[in-house]
């Protein structure tokens, strides 16, 4: 199979609106998933790199390989059947990307949270055109960035305590330098990001980079399903040369790229002014061709109405008709207590990972459905996967306030996100 990158066909390649080959792609990366937990490597076909076209993705076949059955952190199981001994193969080695089969687990489902599973591999297979391959070594290398950087700190940490460890974090908050406020007419979140706030100075460069992550992690929870990605405005409104960060942008296009795919829905740079242009012949080459054609230039209040609907949209913009004014409420005192209640913790913890166990279960049963005689059909097991998936996602906001610190969006006037994880935005019309 020509190993060719395909686009993603329209509608498809989400949760629930899979064609049949993206189905048998994303069966093939759990497997490989639950074989390099079991062994530290994998061995992927090379016929399964890339999916076929959407012209043929009725009829064509994708082969897999086998796996004995082993104990690891995914339980004892089958993984999938043997391609013929003449298909080349690509090795997958965990110690070549710098992590341990110990911390693999872990970075899988605390990036997860309360997302359908599948979700979060989707994204990676789409990233790269459906390639196994690259898929499993970039999301690989995404745990280990994750690692690496720690980014279960910005969860765990409250906004004072993180700027103490890192100079100027809270500051970007106080000023209203980003913001998550509403959502486009899509149904997207929307961060709002002031440039002009922005001096280079005015924090260390690691501050911004946590501050970053943060927005990144709080906007995972404000992105609500069957919804995947967020609305970008950058508000270039009073933009200097002073304003300027090149290794801030470029840290930013590397999240988007690569530790956070497809999260991106529109990235919209709003009233640029003259100076700005020199600027963006720099920063255009940095950029993915996917990234590059999810950006949008307005030059007018007018042009954000036409992706924001105007009741959504805070008036401090001509045709915006939500009397809303950005205001940054520090932590309050006693908001994460239930941080050291431990052993309910622990009791919501084991609940959590015995459904899901159950899903990891349903998974390797799936995967293995039309090879196996007399099994379940793929319909069922699907059916019981999703319904799993929302037991999952129940359980994990059940366990979330005793494992996360409280943030701005939930100690606001009309907090937005609730117990359940849900968001509720209020607008004043």
């Amino acid at each position: 199979m020509a190993k060719t990158d395909l686009p993603t066909p329209p509608g498809t390649g989400l949760v629930g609106a899979l064609t049949p080959d993206q189905k048998e792609l994303l069966k093939q990366m759990w497997a490989e998933i639950f074989q390099i937990a079991d062994s530290g490597e994998v061995n992927v076909p090379n016929d399964l790199l890339t999916a076929p076209s959407s012209a043929n993705a009725e009829t064509a076949s994708v082969k897999s390989k086998t796996a004995t059955a082993k104990k690891s952190w995914f339980g004892t199981s089958k993984a999938a059947p043997a391609a013929a001994e003449e298909t080349p193969t690509t090795r997958i080695n965990l110690a070549d990307i710098g992590l341990s089969v110990e911390q693999l687990r872990p970075a899988l489902w605390n990036n997860i949270l309360g997302d359908h599973p599948d979700s979060l591999l989707l994204r990676f297979l789409r990233a790269r055109k459906w390639n196994v391959t690259n898929g499993m070594n970039m999301i690989l290398k995404a745990f280990k960035w994750r690692l690496e950087d720690d980014i279960e700190e910005v969860k765990s940490k409250n906004e004072d305590e993180l700027d103490t460890k890192y100079r100027g974090f809270k500051l970007q908050m106080e000023l209203g330098k980003s913001y998550v406020h509403g959502t486009d007419k899509t149904g997207r979140p929307v961060v709002f990001i002031n440039v002009r706030l922005h001096k280079p100075a005015d924090q260390d460069a690691k501050a911004l980079e946590k501050f970053t992550i943060y927005v990144m992690e709080t906007g995972r929870l404000l992105i609500q399903p069957p919804v995947e990605t967020a609305c970008l405005v950058f508000d270039m409104t009073g933009f200097g040369l002073a304003n300027m960060d090149y290794g801030f942008v470029k840290f930013l296009v590397q999240c988007f790229e690569a530790y956070y795919p497809e999260s991106l829905g529109v990235l919209i740079i709003h009233k640029a002014p003259l100076v700005f242009w020199g600027v963006w012949k720099i920063i255009e080459p940095w950029l993915d061709p996917v990234v590059a054609s999810k950006i949008r230039f307005t030059r007018s209040d007018k042009e954000l109405t036409e992706l924001i609907d105007p009741e959504h949209l805070p008036n401090k913009y001509e045709g915006g008709k939500d009397q809303y004014t950005y205001e940054y409420i520090p932590p309050v005192a006693g908001e994460n207590d239930r941080m050291k209640d431990t052993e309910t913790r622990e009791r919501l913890l084991e609940e959590w990972k015995a459904i899901m166990w159950k899903f990891e279960a349903l998974t390797r049963e799936w995967i293995a459905c039309k090879k196996t005689e007399g099994a379940r059909s793929e319909e069922v097991i699907e059916a019981e996967r999703l319904a799993v998936s929302k037991e999952l996602r129940v359980a994990y906001f059940k366990l979330d306030p005793y494992i996360r610190a409280r943030n701005l969006y939930h100690r606001s006037e009309h907090p937005v996100l609730q117990g359940d994880g849900s968001a509720i935005w209020t607008y004043k019309n």
